[in-house]
């Protein structure tokens, strides 16, 4: 089910201020598309019941014409990672591996970024997994349906 408003508190979550408020580019079924002062974003929250922690999890592609960013992928957890533990980003049968650090985990790399993003493109299910720093498992699933339209509209958006 899509929840704008819970979109539109992701897009915040990001870090856009008060003077870049994000505009709504689409819903496209569980991804949205929002354009803010800095770039255009393609945002989803995770498939899954309520969630309890520090932050609201999502998974965003970026496009950031000013730093010469497109299709640079972020994910946030809703407790911060053990430190040293693997993040895994499975897409059908590929599987990727992640960095990051506190709450958040992205691509080593623009090729990487590129390589996910093709494949959720054409992938039904997107999960994400790793240890939180009181030893459990988090683990996060996406639906890709509206996933490729999304980064679509996102990188349109941003060419404006």
């Amino acid at each position: 089910m899509v929840r704008p408003r819970n979109f539109i508190l992701s897009a915040l979550i990001l870090g856009t201020s008060a003077m870049a408020a994000p505009e709504t580019i689409g819903i496209f079924s569980t991804w949205a598309v929002f354009r803010d002062g800095f770039g255009c974003r393609a945002v989803a929250e995770p498939d899954s019941p309520g969630r309890s922690g520090a932050s609201r999890p999502f998974a965003s592609i970026s496009f950031l014409p000013s730093r010469g960013v497109r299709g640079q992928i972020a994910l946030r957890f809703a407790r911060p990672k053990r430190p040293g533990s693997a993040i895994l980003l499975r897409i059908d049968e590929r599987t990727f591996q992640l960095i990051g650090g506190g709450a958040d985990a992205w691509a080593p790399d623009a090729r990487a970024d590129a390589a996910i993003v093709a494949a959720m493109r054409t992938g039904v299910a997107m999960s994400v997994e790793t240890r939180s720093d009181t030893g459990g498992t988090i683990r996060d699933l996406y639906r890709l349906r509206g996933a490729a339209t999304a980064i679509d509209a996102a990188a349109i958006a941003c060419l404006r």
